[in-house]
């Protein structure tokens, strides 16, 4: 099926916007931007700098960082930076020992990559700084199940978690509970040096004590809080009983932690500022905390397009991370599935509506996709393609889907994560 010259064009445009928010907040040069105002030194004449890059973020915030202290010798010497991040992104670094683990689910990898890190910070002094360069992903990439669980375990709470429709708080709260270095673990176990962070946030509101579970950050909640989450989420008894025995028998993390200093460096709203800046059209920010399941967001999407004066022009923008009940055994992600629910439901827009949904990181779930752009045609493009729409998307299969229409979004990996942007085109 042949696309109309103006859908492609809408096409285009889309496609550019979501260049331009991950322009935004390259790691890097948000990094760069925040040394400039907040120079790092250690705490004592004769200490050093202990630095550890996570996330998905990591190899470009690594390099930057030894960019800056190598202008500024006023900023100490690095004695160690251990880097983890998640294969799409790795690369060689001088200087750095470079760690790729696993993303959305912890491994081995991770749990190796914990326990280096962990002895790392214990060489630190009061007379050193510890440096954390923050970035999502960090959750599962850094494996350090608390003492009673095993791995196996705790992959089996992720993989849990992530099938079962809970928010990125309400996920977080339990990795915390769980974790030797996520809510303010890393902190305790730098003492007595001093720490920094600088973080990218990926999540919606900015939480740094959600962001990578927040290892620099005293915990979002209790063990007994994080209880209640999986009682009332009907997940208790499919947990694990080491994982049960943990949590009724924890101690949270003290409120107040040595002497840290946690410095926001990027996020979801400066990407969306971004594309607001680039688009050539009219332009409307709607909703900066699209959360909650892909279902209830594509209404919400086609409420904001009914209020359309049908005469303009329109890009309405969206940010968020949405999450997916999993019904199927297809492949898929929040970003694609959402943009299959759009499709499915183009009777209710406009004729020349374009609509991108994407993950900044360049990855959604489990692909190689960074999300799904669809319009008018895709949902009988797909069946041309040899698929059963309805089918598909019942299945959880929006890889496929899109994959059948030409409507997969792929960039690569991006090297930084600010969680997803949405954008809805809507034209005469």
């Amino acid at each position: 099926m042949k696309i109309a010259p103006k859908t492609v064009k809408a096409r285009a445009m889309a496609q550019m916007l979501f260049t331009s928010a991950i322009e935004a907040v390259d790691p890097k040069l948000a990094l760069q931007r925040a040394l400039k105002a907040h120079p790092v030194a250690p705490g004592g004449a004769d200490g050093h700098l202990f630095v550890l890059a996570l996330g998905k973020a990591a190899i470009s915030m690594a390099t930057a960082f030894q960019d800056a202290v190598g202008q500024n010798g006023a900023m100490g010497q690095i004695a160690q930076m251990i880097v983890v991040t998640n294969p799409e992104n790795i690369r060689p670094i001088v200087g750095a020992e470079v760690l790729a683990t696993s993303h959305p689910l912890p491994s081995q990898a991770g749990a190796d990559a914990a326990n280096q890190v962990e002895a790392m910070l214990q060489k630190a002094g009061a007379q050193d700084t510890v440096v954390a360069l923050i970035s999502g992903g960090g959750s599962a990439l850094l494996a350090a199940p608390k003492a009673g669980i095993s791995l196996e375990d705790k992959i089996a709470v992720n993989a849990l978690l992530l099938a079962n429709g809970l928010d990125i708080r309400q996920m977080n709260l339990i990795r915390q509970s769980l974790s030797r270095l996520k809510g303010g673990g890393m902190v305790l176990a730098a003492a007595p040096a001093p720490v920094v962070a600088f973080i990218l946030s990926d999540v919606i509101g900015d939480d740094l004590a959600v962001i990578a579970s927040g290892p620099t950050v005293a915990p979002i909640g209790t063990p007994q809080e994080a209880c209640a989450i999986l009682k009332k989420g009907g997940l208790w008894e499919a947990l694990p009983a080491s994982v049960q025995t943990v949590l009724t028998s924890t101690h949270q993390v003290p409120k107040t932690l040595q002497a840290t200093q946690n410095i926001l460096i990027a996020s979801n709203t400066l990407a969306l500022a971004a594309m607001a800046q680039a688009a050539p059209i009219s332009t409307q920010i709607v909703n900066a905390a699209l959360i909650g399941d892909v279902e209830a967001a594509a209404s919400q999407i086609i409420a904001a397009a009914q209020d359309w004066d049908q005469k303009t022009p329109t890009v309405l923008l969206f940010g968020g991370e949405t999450t997916v009940t999993l019904r199927g055994t297809g492949l898929g992600g929040r970003n694609q599935e959402l943009a299959l629910l759009i499709a499915q439901k183009a009777n209710l827009l406009p004729p020349n509506f374009v609509f991108l949904s994407g993950g900044t990181d360049g990855r959604d779930g489990p692909t190689d996709a960074a999300g799904g752009m669809v319009d008018a045609q895709s949902w009988q493009r797909i069946i041309q393609g040899g698929g059963d729409p309805a089918a598909l998307l019942a299945n959880n299969d929006s890889n496929r889907a899109l994959a059948l229409a030409g409507d997969l979004v792929i960039t690569g990996a991006t090297g930084t994560n600010v969680a997803d942007v949405q954008v809805l085109i809507l034209q005469p």
